[in-house]
Formats: structure tokens, C-alpha cells, sequence
């Protein structure tokens, strides 16, 4: 049988392992594995939230309520926006992908970070679009703009604050960068974590409205996944100009999110005391990692996530550490993948960060 071509050059994206695989494969007691490697919310969601879904009597015959009503509500209230600019999305990896088949094909070049969320390189190869890496590390928006010149590609990739490193654009900065591109070409501004790094530095913050207002070629995406909690229930969105949010509707399935899935982001996007507790818990313990770091002399990057990037020294290779870490029921990601001899840790609670630093001790 013959299959698309494209799919030749596309390797299939690896999740953090899931805590039954390990058990199947290590026979370790549930309640003795730690999963660090997803940058779940290690409180899970709000109280209220569960309230709410365990209240909700669903009528599983019937499709959910495709309008979204009541979600687009809470996300209009939340953001100040309007119906219109709003799209939601199956987590926001399906709004990606939305994007890249309204925008790139085979002609297309996409510009993306060296090290960034691996989904985008995939969404374009499903096109056959190129992709353009920078060099650095780090978001060099000097660097993105010079291979913007040279290269005019239909998309660029912003992943602030950055999936796997951790490192966030100043706002500001990302501004002057967009005013520089021109209008046929879509900027995403990928923020996912973004409710981490507003929390710690307020330069950091990107405020989905003030894109839209002042830029009719940018999108920006969220998710339910990470502060919110949610990441069993996958809801994401994108914030954007009417214009653009019109094309991608042409694209989304009919009800691709579930009536339990509307009613949890629904709820949870009022709670925002149980968020700002969540992340101010998770700013504290990541203390924690610094001075583990710093006593063991790995390299750290400065994270504005709920997760931080362990960068390896050349005695350690991040591929065995994790391998031994996941025998022993700690599930981390191995960053050798991207290049990197680095592992991404979440940041758990005190118990399962305990946890981490007892292993990599006997480890390292």
C-alpha cells in the first residue's frame, strides 16, 4: 500500500510516557512513579472545576454545543475581545494545524526557533513546507529577522515562553520585531505558558488584545493544558483578527471538543486565585532546582515556565540519566532529541521535587 510522501521525512512526535506504560514495563507500583515530564500542573485543576464536571449531567447520545457559547464567553470576558477573533481548538497544537493548512503549502518556508515545540516542524511537513531555523539557542529576534529578509517565509513561529528551554520574549521586543514584517506574512505568538511568565516578570507579558489591535497578521494561542490544569481535557484556543479566525473555521471539524471538555475550561478559566496559587507554588520550588543546580554544577536556563531545562555536562549524557531515572519511576524528557544533552523537568510538589534531587544525587 502506498502512502503520502510527505510522511516519509516526518518522524512521529513522542509524548511523555504515560504512568501506566512504566508500570507495565518496570512493574513499579503506581503510587511510587513521579511524572515530571509533561508540565502538567502537579494541583491539577480548580475544586471548582471538578464540582462542576462531576455536577454536569451529559447526554452522551447527544453532540456537544458546537457554538461553544458559554467558553467563548469566559475567554471574551477574560481577554476583552470579541467573538469573532476567537477560535477554539482541541488543545492548541489542532488550531497549529488549522493555521498551517490555511497559510503554507509545498512553496512555503516556515521560521522557527532552533530548539522549539516539535509540532511545528511536523504540521509543515504534513504541506511539504520548508522549515528555516535560527542558530541560537534562544529566541534572537535579530537573528529571526535577518533569516525573515533573506528568506520571506509565510509563517513564523514565536513560542514565548519557549517549550523545551523555558527562556520568554520582553514583550516590548516582540512588538518592534512584528511591526517589521509585513502583512502577508502570519507571526504566531505561541503562549502556551504565557500565564507563567506574567506571573514572574511583567515585561514578559503579551497581551492577546494589544496583538490584535495593533497587528491584523498575528494569532495568538493558549491552552487549558498547563496553568489551568486541564491537560486531560484538551482545550486550546487562538486569538486573532477576524479576517484570519474566518479562514480557519473552514478547517475545524464540526463539535471537536466534548461537552465535559467545554464545561471544565469554562469554569476554569474563572478561577484565577487557584491559578496565581499554582504558579506562585511552582516559582517556589523552582528555587529549589537553582540551588540543586548550582550544588551539582549543571547549567540552568532561567525558566518563566512551570517546568525547567537541566543542561548536562559532558560526563553525563541526558539520554541514559533519563533512562535510569524512568527504572527507577521518575518520568522526565530526555532533550538529546533537539539536540541538546539536557533533560526538561516539571516542576512538581516539594514531595516530588524531594523525589528528583534524592535520584539525580545517586545518578550524578
Amino acid at each position: 500500500m502506498k502512502f503520502n510522501e510527505k510522511l516519509k521525512d516526518i518522524k512521529t512526535y513522542e509524548a511523555g510516557k504515560p504512568i501506566e506504560l512504566v508500570v507495565r514495563e518496570f512493574g513499579i507500583e503506581p503510587k511510587d512513579i513521579v511524572k515530571l515530564a509533561s508540565n502538567e500542573n502537579p494541583y491539577g485543576c480548580s475544586p471548582k472545576v471538578q464540582k462542576a464536571v462531576s455536577d454536569i449531567v451529559v447526554n452522551m447520545a447527544l453532540y456537544p454545543d458546537d457554538s461553544m457559547l458559554k467558553l467563548k464567553n469566559a475567554l471574551q470576558n477574560r481577554f476583552e475581545i470579541k467573538e469573532e477573533n476567537l477560535i477554539i481548538g482541541s488543545g492548541s497544537d489542532q488550531v497549529i494545524e488549522f493555521l498551517m493548512h490555511a497559510k503554507a503549502n509545498s512553496n512555503s518556508k516556515i521560521l522557527i526557533n532552533s530548539v522549539t515545540f516539535a509540532m511545528y516542524e511536523i504540521y509543515a511537513k504534513h504541506v511539504g513546507a520548508e522549515i528555516i531555523r535560527t542558530q541560537a539557542q534562544e529566541h534572537d529576534l535579530d537573528e529571526f529577522y535577518e533569516l525573515y529578509k533573506a528568506q520571506k517565509p509565510d509563517i513564523i513561529f514565536l513560542c514565548t515562553p519557549n517549550n523545551p528551554t523555558g527562556d520568554a520574549i520582553n514583550a516590548a521586543d516582540m512588538f518592534d520585531f512584528i511591526s517589521k514584517i509585513d502583512n502577508d506574512t502570519l507571526v504566531v505568538v505561541d503562549g502556551a505558558y504565557m500565564e507563567y511568565a506574567a506571573f514572574k516578570e511583567s515585561a514578559k507579558k503579551v497581551q492577546p488584545k494589544d496583538l490584535i489591535e495593533k497587528f491584523e497578521n498575528v494569532i495568538y494561542l493558549g491552552t487549558f493544558s498547563k496553568a489551568y490544569g486541564l491537560g486531560g481535557m484538551r482545550v486550546g484556543y487562538g486569538i486573532s483578527s477576524s479576517k484570519i479566525i474566518k479562514e480557519l473555521y473552514k478547517l475545524r471539524p464540526p463539535f471537536n471538543i466534548t461537552t465535559l471538555s467545554l464545561e471544565a475550561a469554562s469554569v476554569a478559566v474563572e478561577d484565577e486565585e487557584f491559578v496565581n496559587n499554582c504558579i506562585a507554588d511552582c516559582f517556589d520550588e523552582m528555587k529549589r532546582y537553582e540551588e540543586f543546580a548550582k550544588s551539582e554544577k549543571i547549567d540552568i536556563i532561567e525558566s518563566y515556565t512551570n517546568f525547567v531545562t537541566l543542561c548536562l555536562n559532558n560526563n553525563h549524557k541526558s539520554s541514559k540519566i533519563a533512562d535510569n531515572l524512568l527504572k527507577r519511576g521518575m518520568i522526565v524528557r530526555d532533550l538529546s532529541g533537539y539536540g541538546m544533552n539536557a533533560l526538561r523537568v516539571t516542576v512538581g510538589t516539594k514531595e516530588q521535587n524531594s523525589r528528583f534531587f534524592e535520584l539525580m544525587k545517586e545518578l550524578i
